[in-house]
């Protein structure tokens, strides 16, 4: 089993409209919900693959209770740390013209006792899980140690992974991590710098090995992937496929790297997993992950290189 940690649920309302005007009144064409956060994509992308997977994180009491039911939709367990107040709502528009405005909601604040009770309960189901995922920001007011004291209390034989960037990355490192997956621009952000040939990627993604990763899986989004250990680099080029959204590509890529690193699968096999995840999930247009028929169908395609 693989226990996902979310510290920021946050719920998606995606709008189309015919065209967006400050002052005007607008009428929705179409409109889509999706009950997210990055972990728990990361869960049902797992359930997905028809593996087990544990959903845990805050959650919230006046409109938290919908993400229970899409996780037993998906035959995700889950258990949460309940707090006042209400997910974070992000709204996005997209005009006729293709343009897209983002409206971000701002999470509630988490009490320390919440925050402390969260650890507590990582503490008990790690020790029966084979991984750990913890990725994507953190709640109001939480300081970035907060990602090193959830991994400080998991047992050292568990796989941990690790989506996040900037200090919660670099907190999260100092425990030892077997797997971390920035895309281009988290890494960029995340050591200042750009890093425009690939010769600078994988000098980027040796920093953070430098930093306590085992493997480093670098994001190039369309153009595929990379993933290093600081002495093999291994490459996999993307597939061309009708896009809907990225939205959720990074998770789905998690997702199946996080099952074939516990699988016990090499390298270029968890980066050919993970590149056919986040492919696949830029195809369903109507959920953050992927559907595992396309998945499969994008894998039997993808070959690595080593470079």
């Amino acid at each position: 089993m693989i226990l996902t940690v979310c510290l920021s649920p946050c719920i998606d309302v995606n709008m189309e409209v015919d065209s967006l005007n400050v002052g005007m009144t607008h009428k929705i064409i179409s409109k889509r919900v999706f009950f997210t956060g990055k972990a728990i994509n990361v869960a049902i992308g797992l359930a997905r693959l028809k593996a087990d997977s544990f959903a845990t994180g805050f959650m919230y009491e006046e409109n938290g209770h919908q993400f229970e039911k899409e996780l037993h939709k998906e035959s995700v367990i889950y258990k949460f740390v309940w707090n006042e107040g209400r997910v974070r709502e992000n709204y996005k528009f997209v005009d006729r013209r293709s343009m897209l405005t983002e409206i971000d909601d701002i999470s509630p604040e988490v009490p320390q006792s919440k925050q402390e009770a969260l650890i507590n309960l990582v503490g008990q189901i790690s020790p029966s899980c084979e991984a750990i995922v913890i990725s994507g920001g953190l709640a109001r007011g939480m300081s970035p140690d907060y990602y090193a004291k959830i991994l400080n209390v998991v047992p050292q034989n568990i796989k941990k992974i690790v989506d996040t960037e900037g200090e919660r990355l670099f907190e999260a490192l100092k425990c030892g991590v077997d797997l971390i997956k920035p895309n281009l621009e988290e890494l960029e952000r995340t050591l200042g710098k750009s890093l425009d040939t690939r010769d600078e990627q994988l000098w980027g993604c040796k920093q953070l090995i430098g930093r306590g990763a085992k493997r480093v899986l670098l994001s190039l989004g369309k153009s595929g992937a990379i993933i290093t250990d600081g002495e093999k680099n291994y490459y996999c080029r993307s597939v061309n496929v009708a896009m809907n959204s990225t939205v959720g590509a990074g998770d789905a890529m998690v997702a199946a790297a996080a099952l074939a690193l516990t699988s016990g699968e090499s390298d270029s096999e968890i980066l050919r997993k993970g590149v056919a995840a986040g492919t696949a999930s830029v195809t369903t247009p109507d959920s953050m992950t992927f559907v595992k028929d396309k998945y499969e169908e994008i894998l039997s395609t993808l070959n690595v290189e080593e470079i």
